[in-house]
């Protein structure tokens, strides 16, 4: 799910409308069985309060989405290793490719994890060496002992996971909050760009706090420090229920409806956005609310101008989380860039435009290997 400062919220409000939904369903079917309640209309609208709480996701798939041959899917590799941090945190990274091949290291977003980048590793896999890894507190990842989900903390654990790409200088691609751990990769760690590093992919990301690079930003820095920043914290605290809770949005589908017109500008498929929302129920809510509270306190505006080797820089033309605006400011100031802009798609543009998305990185990636290749010799 996108719509980065407003998401927590939703998620709250649809927690609490799916259990009135399944809770109203209950109270009148159990009342008529007990007797409290003889009106049969009363008996016929909880049942359907039932079934539309567990079922209800292929009634809002239908009406969304449609049908498609190749639908995204949680594979994932048999080659994959465990780095442990200092801090305590098991980082899980998987490999797809040929070892010997140009390495592509892929950072995914807000409430996704590596198992999002489905379509790249089916066109790149033979082409390159791909390494794909969960952020801390998603996928097979373990979640920070010391719950610090800052930018910074992250483009840590991207320092060590580039360090498996060998003696070969990698390409970093980051989607969303992982295009935020790569600037912040780069401002921690200028003495890997362009020894390391050979280029960077920044993918539906901003250049500082969300909250000033999204639709309505006046607004939302209003809502900032009264009601963004207390809603996360109440999620946080509120883990486990906001969780079942989220399940039960998921189930009756009104997640998904939030999830079509947040994250894609046209129809996606019914894989594409089950999958997405099937993928983001799954992380912790107290984990989403510190990996959000840690990107409205990030600011990489500096670090841009000071960024000499090739980017890539994938927007979309409706993306409902960052302003296209945002891309073009990070291309004017990265003068060895270049802008690619989808359309029509929205934050998900790795899934809703993937032939054009793989096309690009592929273009780029072969750009960058030739020059580090002819540089070598």
């Amino acid at each position: 799910m996108s719509i980065f400062p407003l998401a927590p919220l939703i998620i709250i409000l649809l927690g609490i409308l799916s259990t009135a939904l399944l809770g109203f369903g209950l109270y009148f079917v159990i009342g008529w069985y007990l007797g409290w309640i003889t009106v049969v209309a009363l008996l016929v609208t909880g049942i359907v309060m039932l079934v539309f709480s567990l079922l209800g996701r292929f009634i809002i798939l239908a009406l969304l989405a449609s049908p498609a041959e190749n639908e995204p899917t949680p594979s994932r590799s048999r080659e994959v290793e465990q780095i442990h941090r200092p801090d305590g945190t098991n980082i899980h990274v998987e490999f797809f490719g040929d070892r010997d091949a140009p390495p592509i290291i892929f950072t995914h977003g807000w409430s996704c994890n590596s198992t999002h980048w489905y379509y790249i590793k089916q066109a790149l896999e033979n082409e390159f060496r791909l390494i794909l890894w969960d952020v801390p507190g998603t996928g097979k990842s373990g979640e920070v002992p010391d719950n610090d989900y800052s930018m910074e903390n992250l483009a840590t654990d991207l320092e060590a996971v580039l360090d498996l790409a060998g003696d070969k200088p990698a390409i970093i691609f980051g989607h969303s909050m992982g295009g935020m751990i790569l600037l912040t990769f780069c401002r921690l760690f200028p003495q890997h760009l362009g020894t390391r590093v050979a280029g960077l992919g920044l993918v539906n990301t901003t250049f500082t706090n969300p909250v000033h690079t999204a639709p309505l930003t006046n607004i939302l820095r209003a809502l900032q420090k009264p009601l963004l920043e207390p809603i996360l914290y109440i999620m946080i605290a509120l883990s486990p229920i906001v969780w079942v809770q989220t399940w039960l949005s998921y189930l009756n589908g009104t997640s998904h409806i939030t999830g079509r017109l947040s994250s894609f500008a046209g129809r996606p498929t019914m894989g594409q956005l089950d999958y997405l929302m099937n993928r983001s129920a799954r992380v912790s809510p107290s984990v989403l609310g510190r990996q959000m509270l840690g990107m409205m306190h990030y600011d990489a505006t500096g670090v841009l101008e000071k960024i000499q080797i090739p980017t890539l820089i994938i927007s979309a033309n409706k993306d409902a989380a960052t302003v296209v605006e945002s891309s073009h400011y990070m291309h004017e100031q990265i003068k060895n860039s270049e802008l690619v802009v989808l359309a029509p798609s929205g934050h998900m543009s790795m899934m809703e435009q993937h032939e054009e998305f793989v096309e690009a990185v592929a273009s780029f990636a072969r750009r960058c290997t030739r020059s580090t290749y002819s540089s070598v010799n």
